[in-house]
């Protein structure tokens, strides 16, 4: 997927939020890959999930990666006995409100042996993510509730679950599982500014580091300005430096057949981009 120029067509990279706030919202990192360079070109921020969506309108044609989970794992759907279809799934799913969501799987949970409280995706092992069903620290189970519809309302193909001939590709990314490999278990980023420490900063500029010089089995460098990498390390939130996280695992799958999916990834649950490669 390049042009003439062997350029690959516009990549996002989306540090999602089920409730963004001016204080807190969606970041979005737009860039573009020639070879095995990735270009910043621009981080935009949403307040909203509305301003998001006009976002990803705004631009004809993207490869996203997006910091929020697809699917819900398949022994919990079988057992709440709901559709078994992705998209009728996610119909039923996102139709639920966020306090029937959080008593339905509050409910499962309560039921379940202690250290197995929850269902686990299979891309879950090898990403390291949380489960997809979780309500709380972090609430992955709202960010799916509020991002799926919005991306199947852009009219965005989701390999493997929402197959569609349309230029807009949108792809499940965790940039825990990059920042791992970069900087192994140390922590990066806080919202709670009593934890926004100096070794969480030397953390950041670390992680900063690494992208840029490559050092990612991804094949793949970070082309940032002086500026830009600044911003990076300075945001002790973290939300910048997911979002261009995000768009490394965007850039790479590009190049990869079936966007670097497993050929036996289950069409319910989904998959993490570059988990297991």
């Amino acid at each position: 997927m390049t042009n003439k120029d062997g350029l690959h067509p516009v990549l996002l990279g989306v540090d999602f939020s089920s409730s963004p706030t001016a204080r807190k919202p969606v970041v979005m990192a737009w860039g573009v890959r020639a070879g095995s360079r990735v270009s910043l070109q621009r981080l935009e921020l949403a307040a909203t999930h509305e301003a998001m969506r006009a976002a990803l309108l705004e631009s004809p044609a993207w490869v996203g990666a997006f910091d929020l989970p697809f699917g819900l794992p398949r022994e919990l759907v079988e057992h709440l006995g709901w559709p078994r279809d992705w998209a009728a799934c996610m119909d039923h799913y996102c139709g639920l409100s966020r306090p029937e969501i959080r008593d339905t799987f509050a409910a499962f949970t309560a039921a379940r042996p202690a250290g197995a409280k929850f269902a686990h995706r299979a891309c879950d092992g090898p990403a390291g993510s949380s489960p997809s069903m979780k309500w709380v620290n972090p609430p992955v189970a709202y960010m799916m509730h509020a991002g799926v519809p919005i991306l199947r309302g852009v009219g965005a193909c989701m390999p493997g679950l929402h197959e569609l001939d349309s230029p807009r590709v949108a792809l499940e990314a965790y940039p825990g599982l990059l920042a791992r490999e970069l900087i192994g278990s140390r922590s990066y980023k806080s919202d709670d500014r009593a934890k926004q420490t100096p070794e969480r900063l030397i953390a950041r500029k670390d992680l900063v580091d690494a992208l840029e010089q490559g050092r990612t089995r991804l094949g793949l460098r970070m082309v940032l300005s002086h500026a830009q990498r600044e911003q990076l390390v300075d945001d002790a939130s973290g939300d910048a430096l997911d979002a261009v996280l995000c768009l490394v695992q965007a850039a790479w799958a590009t190049a990869r057949p079936r966007w670097g999916l497993p050929a036996n990834s289950d069409p319910l649950e989904g998959w993490i981009v570059s988990a297991g490669a």
